[in-house]
């Protein structure tokens, strides 16, 4: 080769290499995040709040942690806010409130918040949507509403569905003791499962598919047991067995909207928001009406549930908020397979004093509920149809348990499942104890406990992402004459969910939306909303047209169009604030 093309050669080489040096090198495909938590666990209360003080201190940038209020227990309610501080305070910016586990035994619930919390410092200032969604809205984070019954469901022997209400001592059995009656681990397994006795005159007989599973006898059959109910023993000495077990109410049922008494909706409590739970939320949101999204995590069954929660409410829902809803969740059952996207009266059951028919009904919010987790998901089975109950509802209510068994077997090597044993019971005699641990049905495996929480993250995420998006559109100055002017303002929303719900402007719930024009030398004579911009027709205002209310606000993925008309010349100071869809401002200029 040539000695001048060997040199060019070379000369090429090394500006190439120079030119690799000098560039910034690829970000790790899987870049390793500053609090390293494991997403296939579960946290009990001590670790839950570790966790979100290490997410607090290694972004504090994004992250504030404070206390909602205390449990009857006196444990904290805590509340983790997202925020970039640097585009505004969290109070000017449309919220999204989430909170999960306010039925104790619902566990999962706090490891989706914890995740969502997670997934969005982590991912902030690397992936684009994340930014955007951070830096334009605020949320406000409740892992667990129910601290208590997280505790007594981690610390305590419980069955597969208790530890659902709070901690306040209850009289269930009305016998002027409180509490007095729980479960019993009676085998000392740390499990509360299922008792079942041998009876000649029973029932059930066991199944010819499986020893494990009892099965109703059919007329003219023998019967071989008699159920029992949850491992415990008569410790009141009334003759029954764990009527009065800790707490027994529900706070789910303790809101304002269609509160009902006890004797009408069972768990209610004497009063709306007589739990010291239910109230401190309440006070926060009432506090922060900013807020214009919200997500409660449940447990199970796979739903995305939105209101009402009772068919006489249903006439209190407009149409146009009820589209958008239904979009919204139809959408995140697109995103989370075996979910389905329900209203909670007409797909699952009637519920008096439920948490998001408060929400929406008395706040105006848009609401949703996620029940987290469906069995289906296990083996992948199909999807029933219809307001068929999934495999989960069917396995939890006794029958067609074969799924759950096979999974047990060989996809938990038999973890999940107690295998029955003889015990001595003080007053059923000889018995035997087995069955599904509380770790399970409910609850997904540990296996599949990220996936869950990503799914449902990205929903929550993409339902802030629906929350109202206000930006100035076309601004048009028209001179009409000596001093005077006309200024046409287009407001558009560039998202689906309206800055003012119907369901807040036909109950005049909350502020209105306000579009102001100020400026020094400036006089608003007039204005108002254009009517017909052909002909020039407005709507006029009879008071204070430079503050425009727009008690409708700005419809979702619509525009407002006004026009003031203005007397001077200068600088002028546009500006849009609206509860749920944040604060805006432009400066024009009328000359």
């Amino acid at each position: 080769m040539p000695i001048r093309a060997i040199a060019s050669l070379l000369l090429t080489t090394f500006v190439f290499a120079g030119i690799a040096q000098a560039a910034d090198p690829a970000p790790p495909l899987y870049p390793k995040p500053k609090v390293p938590l494991a997403f296939n666990r579960l946290y009990d209360y001590p670790e839950l709040v570790d966790a979100l003080r290490q997410l607090v201190q290694a972004h504090p940038d994004l992250l504030t942690l404070s206390s909602v209020g205390k449990s009857f227990e006196g444990r904290d309610m805590w509340c983790v806010t997202i925020n970039n501080p640097k585009t505004g305070s969290d109070r000017s910016k449309p919220a999204m409130y989430v909170d999960g586990n306010i039925h104790g035994n619902e566990v999962q619930a706090a490891e989706a918040c914890l995740y969502m919390i997670w997934y969005l410092t982590e991912n902030y200032g690397r992936l684009e949507k994340v930014t955007q969604i951070v830096d334009e809205r605020a949320f406000y984070v409740v892992p667990t509403v129910n601290p208590d019954g997280r505790a007594h469901w981690f610390n305590k022997p419980n069955t597969t569905h208790s530890s659902r209400s709070g901690k306040t001592p209850h009289d269930d059995d009305r016998d002027g003791l409180l509490d007095e009656d729980d479960y019993d681990d009676l085998n000392g397994d740390g499990q509360v499962t299922e008792m079942r006795k041998k009876d000649p005159n029973g029932q059930y007989k066991i199944s010819p598919e499986d020893p494990r599973v009892l099965v109703p006898i059919k007329p003219g059959e023998k019967g071989e047991y008699t159920l029992l109910g949850a491992e415990g023993i008569d410790n009141d000495g009334d003759g029954l067995v764990n009527e009065d077990t800790p707490g027994g109410y529900d706070m789910n049922r303790n809101w304002p909207a269609d509160w009902q008494p006890q004797h009408l909706q069972g768990g209610a409590g004497d009063f709306p928001l007589s739990w010291p739970e239910t109230r401190a939320t309440a006070t926060f949101i009432r506090d922060h009406p900013n807020i214009a999204g919200v997500q409660a995590f449940h447990n199970a069954a796979g739903m995305i549930l939105r209101g009402p929660g009772h068919p006489s409410r249903q006439a209190a829902y407009p149409a146009g908020d009820d589209r958008i809803a239904e979009e919204i969740g139809r959408n995140g059952a697109k995103m989370i397979p075996f979910y389905r996207n329900f209203v909670i009266h007409k797909d699952l059951y009637s519920v008096h004093g439920g948490f998001i028919g408060w929400t929406y009904e008395h706040l105006g919010i848009f609401s949703f509920t996620n029940e987290l987790w469906n069995a289906e998901q296990l083996l992948g089975t199909p999807q029933p149809q219809g307001n068929e109950p999934s495999n989960l509802a069917r396995s939890i209510g006794g029958d067609r348990q074969a799924d759950q068994l096979f999974a047990n077997d060989k996809l938990f090597l038999g973890s999940i499942y107690k295998e029955w044993k003889p015990f001595k019971h003080p007053l059923y005699g000889d018995i035997e104890i087995g069955g599904f641990v509380k770790e399970s049905q409910r609850v997904p495996p540990t296996f599949m406990i990220e996936e869950l929480c990503h799914r449902n993250a990205a929903f929550v995420i993409y339902h802030a992402d629906q929350m109202p998006r206000l930006e100035f559109g076309e601004i048009k100055r028209v001179p009409l004459g000596g001093d005077v002017s006309s200024l046409t303002v287009q407001v558009k929303n560039t998202r689906s969910i309206p800055s003012v719900a119907q369901q807040a402007a036909m109950n005049r719930i909350g502020l209105p939306d306000v579009l102001s024009l100020e400026g020094d030398g400036l006089t608003v004579v007039g204005g108002g909303s254009l009517v017909n911009e052909y002909t020039g027709e407005v709507a006029l205002v009879e008071r204070d047209p430079a503050h425009l209310k727009l008690n409708g606000g700005v419809p979702g993925h619509g525009e407002l169009r006004m026009r003031w008309f203005v007397r001077g010349k200068g600088k002028a100071n546009l500006k849009m604030s609206s509860q749920k869809g944040g604060t805006i401002t432009k400066e024009v200029a009328i000359d």
